[in-house]
Order: structure tokens, then sequence, then C-alpha cells
């Protein structure tokens, strides 16, 4: 299914035309009615000769409606120049042609309405200005075609013309990611919230829970309809009314996007391919606001140059456009940038989710280079190269890619050895082979570098590695480095594979001293011996002492007499108190509670009022 919409000056005959195409008026507001002038989106449908059927999106021609006419092409497949015989090429026919080429509109007619007006000669005047203006643009080969709304003469070839060209125009790709870009929201009595919108990919199913964006809001799909036709299912191209359950209109706006709940996240920066319009009075400059307007959206965003100052009347270069309200995109939508009253330029997205660039970095620009122009093996590399790692899912929806194809793909590169992939299914990390590398690496150097400052220590915290490494703490990745022996598990510590921890004579004199002092007593070692935390620590990690409290410490073999002692007595009485523990050793109380309590924390034991039993 396809949709063609509208473009052209005010009063140049749009609304009229698709009247008598379809029978159907689109200028639905009494105020276009009274004023006689198309102000917001109209719409309307018509079966061809083929017996396939389309929906029309009729845009205003008005300059002052411009961001209304932005709202109301972006989803078209096939766009209607309209030129009146009588006016000629108009400032508003200029602007809306220059719209559709930076959209990459490729499909198109122009039409001259009117005809009935002007003379023969007048008529073949104004096609071959239409046919010189539309030569540098994406619709150069449009045929032109002239009619009367009036008289009907023409609208059969129009009709015939419109048909063959889709027939065998490609149908929309369905790469299983819904995107209906809201163009109106309101509500139906006994029915309620109604949205309708251009359906630009997947499809959509009447019970389907669903998700509006950039909101987050979720609903269900109660009923679907095409050109007021119900269906349960609808179909990438297709001009949809949605029934919504549990969302009300006053929460939606022009511009969401409804899709399937958990793939889409909404953006406030993204990388772009710029365009300037020729003929531009004044340069547009780094740090400008301008309008954003993508699919039926309009946000103010701010411009980030990445190659130059400034760009002049035609210039192509590559930038940023930070938003001031997010905005639900993906890579390779198009969009316009716009000044109060002017179109500026516009172009493609190429990542919908960019991290903020430094300027005139040639690696970023060559990044972007590749991402926009690169095979699929190209894109998703460049990709990954930005924002590894990235699970399977996410890379596919930031290549906006179908899952099946890039899974091929990236298997490809995997035998290749050019992705890395850590851990197994869906939520799997990808790596390129060169990202990898410089994880182990960068790991390598935060222990060693922590092997350095702390040598009595066995290793680095394994969160603290991990924090620093931007992984979770039991991450597949980190695993692999264990796995490649990389990096070597000591407990809760990380060290590098190689690293054996080397005490000087001072060092290992203190720990021979204070290992002795635990075993003059071992049941009630001297409180008053201390030993410096990390070498204490090292002596906890080889387990060779045992904190059981704060200022309680006794040697690991002191420990385990104790423990077997008290769950001997246990076993045989039942029950032990701690005084009966504190005479059974020949300790204090203060030793005896210590150990109770380290006991009960180990689950070794339970307290039931002044008794311990055993677990």
């Amino acid at each position: 299914m396809f949709v063609i919409g509208t473009a052209g000056h005010i009063d140049h005959g749009k609304s009229v035309l698709i009247h008598a195409l379809t029978g159907i008026d689109p200028d639905r507001l009494r105020e276009e009615k009274e004023r006689g002038m198309t102000i917001d989106l109209g719409f309307a449908w018509l079966k061809l000769p083929s017996g396939q059927e389309v929906g029309i999106v009729d845009v205003p021609g008005h300059e002052r409606f411009v961001k209304n006419m932005l709202a109301g092409v972006g989803g078209i497949d096939l766009a209607l120049l309209i030129v009146a015989a009588d006016e000629g090429i108009m400032p508003q026919t200029r602007e809306h042609l220059a719209i559709l080429d930076l959209l990459d509109t490729r499909k198109g007619i122009v039409i001259i309405t009117k005809k009935d007006l002007v003379d023969e000669e007048l008529l073949s005047l104004v096609k071959m200005e239409v046919e010189e203006l539309i030569k540098p643009t994406t619709l150069a080969e449009a045929p032109v075609v002239a009619v009367s709304a009036v008289t009907s003469e023409g609208l059969a070839d129009l009709v015939s013309t419109i048909d063959q060209i889709l027939i065998f125009a490609e149908p929309r790709e369905d790469i299983g990611r819904p995107r209906l870009m809201i163009d109106r929201a309101f509500t139906i009595a006994g029915s309620g919230t109604v949205v309708t919108g251009t359906l630009v990919d997947g499809t959509l199913s009447v019970g389907q829970e669903i998700e509006v964006l950039p909101s987050r809001l979720k609903a269900r799909l109660r009923g679907l309809q095409t050109h007021k036709t119900r269906i349960d299912t609808a179909s990438p191209g297709s001009r949809v009314a949605a029934n919504l359950a549990g969302v009300a209109t006053s929460q939606l706006e022009r511009g969401d996007v409804l899709t399937q709940p958990g793939w889409l996240v909404p953006t406030t920066r993204v990388d772009v391919r710029l365009r300037l319009l020729s003929g531009l009075k004044h340069p547009l400059r780094h740090g400008t606001i301008v309008s954003f307007h993508t699919g039926a959206a309009e946000v103010m965003a701010k411009v980030h140059l990445l190659e130059k100052e400034k760009l002049d009347s035609g210039d192509v270069s590559w930038a940023q456009l930070a938003s001031d309200k997010p905005v639900a995109v993906v890579k390779g939508d198009h969009f316009i940038i716009r000044s109060p009253m002017d179109t500026l330029g516009g172009g493609q997205i190429i990542s919908s989710h960019a991290p903020r660039h430094r300027r005139f970095r040639p690696a970023v620009i060559q990044n972007l280079r590749t991402r926009a122009e690169g095979s699929v093996e190209d894109v998703i590399v460049a990709t990954l190269e930005v924002s590894q790692p990235l699970e399977l899912e996410q890379l596919v929806v930031d290549c906006n890619l179908a899952s099946g194809e890039a899974r091929k793909v990236i298997d490809g590169l995997i035998t290749k050895g050019k992705v890395v992939t850590i851990g197994r299914g869906e939520h799997s990390l990808l790596f390129t082979r060169s990202g990898w590398e410089r994880l182990a690496k960068r790991a390598e150097n935060i222990v060693g570098d922590y092997h350095r400052k702390f040598p009595a220590r066995s290793g680095i915290p394994k969160g603290e590695l991990s924090s620093r490494l931007k992984l979770a703490p039991h991450s597949a990745a980190l695993q692999k480095l264990f796995d490649d022996g990389v990096l070597a598990e000591e407990g809760s510590s990380v060290r590098l594979s190689s690293y054996r921890i080397k005490l000087n004579q001072n060092q290992q004199a203190k720990i021979d001293a204070f290992l002795r002092a635990l075993s003059q007593n071992p049941y009630s070692p001297p409180g008053d011996v201390a030993l410096e935390p990390d070498l204490l620590n090292l002596l906890i990690e080889q387990q060779k002492v045992i904190k059981v409290s704060n200022d309680v410490i006794f040697t690991t073999s002191a420990y385990n007499e104790m423990v077997d002692k008290v769950i001997a007595y246990a076993k045989e009485r039942g029950k032990v108190t701690l005084a009966e523990v504190r005479d059974m050793l020949g300790t204090s109380r203060k030793y005896a509670q210590a150990l109770l309590e380290y006991m009960d924390e180990k689950k070794l034991t339970r307290r039931i009022g002044d008794e311990r039993v055993l677990r």
C-alpha cells in the first residue's frame, strides 16, 4: 500500500484536485471552508484502475503553514507537485519542491492545474518552466500532466499515470519494527481516543500492546481502520486510524510515534548529513538554533557543525543536532531544518543516539561517512566502533537493519575475526576485534597501576574494575578476560595473571611478629598488636587469619579449633551458652561473644534468648 502527498503554492488547486479525483473534500476544518484555504493536513483515498488503493495527504500551501506541510510529506511514496497554469511557479512551489528534494522523494508527478483558464501557448510555457525547475532535483524524471478539476480534462490520464508509477514501485520494506507517525489525535464518542498517521514500517494488529513515544505511554490497540474500513492488521506504507485503549487524547500530540514496546528509545542528539538549500541569504553558523522536523515531529535543536564554523548556501557537511525535547527516530530517517519562516536545509539521520563529538576530528568524519555510505558489514563495524559493546538486538536497531539480515552479516564478521562476541543468546555482547583488544589492554593497565600503587594487596576489587571499564560486575566480558588469561580472580579481587605479591623485609617482619603474637595466646589474642590494613587484608585473603569483629582477630587454626569445640559441645548438649563457651575455651567474655556472633553470622549457630543452637 502507498501514500500520495500533495505539494505546491497556496490556491493552486491542490484540495480541489483531490476532491475531483476522490469525491472526498480534504478540507475538514470549518475555518478552512470559511477562508477557502487549507490550513492543516487533509486526508483522502483513491482506488486506482489496477485495483490498489492509495492514501492521499493534502498539505497547506501558505508560507505560514509550512510546518504543517512538513508533518504530512515525511511518509509519502509519491509526490504530486501542483502548479496552477494561470500563475506558474510561485514561492511555495519552489520551497515545497526543495523540501521534497531534501527528503529524497524520488517518485512524483508535476500537475499543472487550471488548464481551462489558459491557452495552449501559456500552458506550454508553464510546462517548460516546471521541467526546468525540477531538473536539478530528485523529481527530475517526473512526468508533467495538465488537468482541469472543473472540466475533468486530463484527470483520467493523471489517474493512469499514478497507477503506472505505483504498479512498478517497490513496497516499503518490513523489518518488523512498526512505527506509526501520529499526525492527528482526537476523540470519537463511544470509541474514545483515535490517532491517525502513516505506518512507515512493520505491522500493527488489533489487540496488540503498544507504546507511544517519546512520552512512553502504554496502551492497547482496540481497533484499526484504513480508508474508513475496519481491518485486523495494518501493513507498512498505509494510512492508519488506530483506536487506543488506556491513553487519553490530551496525552498525545502530533509528532508522537506509536510502536511496539521495548525497542525504540527517544533521543536528543543525532548525527546527520546536512545539506543547505541554494540561494540562502545568510550562512548557517555553528551553534545556531533551528526548528528540526522529522516524521510528523517538530522540536527546537542546536546545530553543531563538525567540519566548519559555518555553512554557506548549497554546502553539504556532517553535523550533530541537539534537540530540546526527545524525539523517536532511527538511522535513515530524513529531516528538515528551518528558521522561523524559511526552510534552511535538511538531510538524513546517520546515528540516532550520538555521543557528543569533538569537532574537526578526521576519525569522526570517516566513521560517519562509513555509516552513511558503506556496505552493511561496514555499517555494523563502524557502529560498534562508536558504541561498543552492544547487545545484538540493540546493534540491529542502531543500524536500522532487519534482524535476519543483520544476524547473517554479524555471523560472517565473527567468522572473519572482525567482531568478537561475548556470552551467549540474545544478551551476548558484541565488540569489534580492535575494540576488544583495546578493552583488554585498558583492563591490564588499570590492574597494573593498582598493583604498583598497592603492592601489598592481592588485586583491585572486582567492582571497582568493572566500574572503571563500564561493565557490569558479573559481565561476560570480564569473565572472558579471566578465561583468556589476561586477568585472574583472587577472591573478590582481580590481579594480572603473572602478578604475585612481593613483600619487602620490613613488611614480612611485621607480618611474622603479628602472627607470633596471635599464636602466643590463640584463644585470647592481644588486642594491642596492630597491623596496617593492607597487610592484614593480605593475611585474610591468604586465609591465615579470621577477623571475627573490628577488634578481634584469630589465627585460622585457632578459629577452626574453637568452632569444632563449640559445635561438638552443642551437639552433645543440644545447646550452648556464652558462659559455657568462655569456660570451655579458657578465654574472656569479649572473645567468646565475638566468636559466637561471628558463628551466628556464618549461619553455624542461631541465638535463642541467652543460648545458641546449631543451624
